[in-house]
């Protein structure tokens, strides 16, 4: 390289420019290295949840009754069967979660079982809108269904109390209207007269049990010794109360906040858009920080090289684009050393140990090109003010726009102040020392 390259400022600023779009490459291969690790942990997830107990969302328990319809038809009367489905009159559900961590290798998974206590009454009563003819219903077929997605989450035989009367329940549903899946039991029940019902259902699940509120008036009370809960749904708890020892939660929904009505025929309303409940949260996700960190890769190689480059103006620094590189790939390898530790330990700590490893890796580097103690503790400052401002913008999601934007301003303001005396056309770029 001749004396004048090697003085030229804006050939040094374009292999600089070259030297950061080509680390974007193994910059981009960090971060789709963190989705694929991701996505591996959903997948063990799912074959843990698959084993244990999948989501659960319980629709129940509703009265479902069939009733001919009779259809005029160019070949006489066709006779059909259509369902009639009854949702009860008051709904109460107060259970207990005890959840668990399941692991599978480095990667884990909430898991839980749940004792859940379901009584209310009925009242099946004929078509309120009048389009059903009474006589057409068939009561003695009526069935009590109870959805559950996931049915290889029951631990035990259920029983449903109907008043002082007692029925098994039995798997299958009597009609797919409501739910897919789920259990239920035929049972003898009067039209016009309200019964109680009472129903123990002991059931695994991972991650997230939920309900339909279909009482007239739904009240759900929750209790768990799970200290991060996520409240989720349609409808949040009018009351809860979280600590160290767990969470519980009240509910209570009216028919009047639902969109459709106590009772309809078929499959005329959809109803899991009322669907609420809570999530099991384990602490914060650290591959959605690892990724978030690594989309200031571009940030953090720039205001090094930027640092590197005004130390090389300023201070007569003779650095060489291979030199350039070297920090650059330093700076890279941070963010997948961040990755890897944080599978293994909390993210904190994780971040810690790979940033105080790289701050030192680039500082003994550049003092060995600097020769100048001054100057690699400045740049060695420099790099510890990074660190914490990324660590605090991924701390701080909601201002992690604000936080960003305040750095930039703050590093182009350094910058403008650094080198207002800088004069660039003096090919030698000869100047004091900072």
């Amino acid at each position: 390289m001749t004396k004048r390259m090697k003085q030229s400022v804006t050939l040094k600023l374009v292999l600089i420019g070259i030297l950061m779009l080509l680390l974007l490459i193994p910059a981009g291969m960090i971060k789709s290295l963190i989705l694929e690790r991701e996505q591996t942990s959903k997948q063990v997830t799912g074959e843990i949840s698959d084993l244990w107990g999948n989501k659960q969302t319980i629709t129940g328990p509703y009265l479902t009754v069939p009733y001919k319809k009779y259809i005029q038809t160019k070949d006489g009367v066709k006779t059909d069967i259509n369902y009639l489905h009854i949702l009860p009159g008051k709904l109460k559900i107060s259970g207990v979660i005890s959840p668990e961590i399941r692991y599978r290798g480095i990667y884990k998974v909430v898991v839980y079982n749940s004792k859940l206590h379901f009584s209310g009454t009925f009242l099946p009563q004929e078509d309120s809108t009048g389009r059903i003819d009474s006589k057409n219903i068939i009561w003695k077929e009526a069935t009590v269904n109870l959805g559950i997605p996931d049915m290889r989450g029951i631990q035990e035989n259920l029983k449903l109390q109907l008043d002082s009367a007692f029925y098994s329940m039995n798997p299958g549903i009597a009609t797919r209207d409501l739910v897919k899946t789920g259990i239920s039991t035929p049972l003898v029940i009067e039209p016009g007269k309200e019964a109680d019902f009472n129903l123990e259902l002991n059931l695994n699940g991972s991650n997230e049990l939920a309900f339909i509120p279909l009482g007239k008036e739904t009240i759900v009370n929750l209790h768990s010794n799970w200290e991060n809960p996520s409240f989720k749904g349609a409808f949040l708890p009018r009351e809860r109360k979280i600590d160290n020892e767990g969470f519980t939660a009240d509910w209570k929904i009216l028919h009047l906040n639902r969109s459709y009505p106590q009772q309809w025929s078929n499959n005329a309303y959809n109803i899991n858009s009322s669907a609420f409940g809570v999530s099991l949260l384990l602490p914060v996700d650290h591959y959605q920080k690892a990724y978030r960190s690594a989309k200031y890769a571009l940030m953090f190689i720039a205001l090094t090289f930027l640092t590197f480059f005004f130390i090389e103006v300023l201070n007569q620094k003779q650095i060489h684009p291979i030199q350039y590189l070297l920090v650059g790939l330093a700076l890279v390898i941070f963010f997948s050393l961040l990755v890897a530790l944080s599978e293994q330990m909390p993210f904190v700590y994780a971040y810690l140990i790979a940033a105080s490893a790289n701050i030192a890796l680039i500082s003994v580097f550049a003092a060995g090109i600097f020769k100048n103690t001054r100057l690699t503790v400045i740049l060695t400052i420099i790099l510890v003010v990074l660190y914490i401002f990324l660590y605090t913008v991924l701390q701080l999601m909601d201002y992690a726009l604000l936080m960003g934007n305040l750095g930039l301003f703050a590093a182009l303001a350094i910058v403008m102040f650094i080198s207002r005396k800088v004069n660039w056309y003096d090919r030698e770029l000869k100047h004091s020392e900072v």
